[in-house]
Formats: structure tokens, C-alpha cells, sequence
């Protein structure tokens, strides 16, 4: 084998795989395409090892996650992109380690905060409700899903 072999046969195994679709041991998902070991997903596609997530893209490791992409390690975010190691996070982008951020970017180890700045849990959970009604995301995390949109821009710098 040569160069120009080599180059040709990866190429065709690429385009094998960009052309396949199919779930690779999922149990229970629907909708979904390029999954693999995934259970009880819906509408994703590209997951690896997730369970319970919907309308989201290229996560790894996650739980209850909806309309959000390339998460790892993530449990019950709506709308958030690129974050790692991190818990209850919505519209949130570039987050790691964090828990219950609203509307955060590129955070670090930080828990209750909205727009980057921090609040205390009563204050947190009073503002991100009515932020929630305000925004028309419905209930609690889970049922966001249909109704977030992922962060595609930075966050305002101002409190609401």
C-alpha cells in the first residue's frame, strides 16, 4: 500500500460512514441517527452513551439534556453548547464544572449564577423562574426542551 492508496481507501470509509444513519446499541430511541449505546433518546443525533436527552447533537456521557450540543458529561441542560462536567445549565455556553447557571459563558467551577454574576439560591431560583415564564420556557429543566433554543451569542452583561 502507498500514499495514494491509503488516501483513497480512508476517503471511501468516510463517506461509508457519513452515508450511514443507523443507532448502534441504543434501546428506545426514536428519531434519532449516529447513536451509539444511548437509551430512551429522542430526535438526536450523534450521541454516545446518553440517556434520556432530546433534539440535541454530539453529546457524550449525558442525562436529561434537550436542544443542546457537544456536552460531555452533562446532566439536565436545556440550550446550552459546549459545556463539560456540569448540572442545570440553561442557555449557557463554554461552562465546566458548574451547576444551576442560567444564561452563563465560559464559566468555570461556579454554582447559581445568571449572566456571570452570582446570586444566592432563593434570589437564583426567584429569577430564573420568572425568567423562565418570560422566555416561554415552561416548568422545570426537562420540559424546557421544546421551547429553548440553543445559545448561539454571547450573554447580556446586565441583570434583568
Amino acid at each position: 500500500m502507498n500514499k495514494i492508496e491509503f488516501e483513497a481507501a480512508l476517503k471511501r470509509l468516510i463517506e461509508e460512514r457519513a452515508g450511514n444513519t443507523e443507532n448502534t446499541g441504543c434501546i428506545a430511541c426514536t428519531a434519532c441517527e449516529k447513536c451509539v449505546d444511548c437509551t430512551f433518546c429522542k430526535g438526536s443525533s450523534g450521541l454516545v452513551r446518553c440517556h434520556y436527552c432530546t433534539d440535541s447533537k454530539g453529546l457524550v456521557d449525558c442525562t436529561h439534556c434537550h436542544r443542546s450540543e457537544e456536552l460531555l458529561q452533562c446532566n439536565h441542560c436545556v440550550a446550552s453548547e459546549r459545556c463539560t462536567r456540569s448540572s442545570y445549565l440553561v442557555r449557557s455556553v463554554d461552562c465546566d464544572g458548574c451547576t444551576y447557571c442560567f444564561g452563563c459563558v465560559g464559566l468555570s467551577k461556579k454554582e447559581f449564577f445568571i449572566l456571570n454574576q452570582p446570586y444566592d439560591k432563593s434570589t437564583y431560583f426567584a429569577l430564573t423562574g420568572k425568567l423562565m415564564r418570560e422566555l416561554g420556557l415552561a416548568g422545570g429543566h426537562e420540559s424546557n426542551a421544546r421551547s429553548a433554543a440553543p445559545a448561539r451569542s454571547t450573554a447580556a452583561s446586565s441583570r434583568a
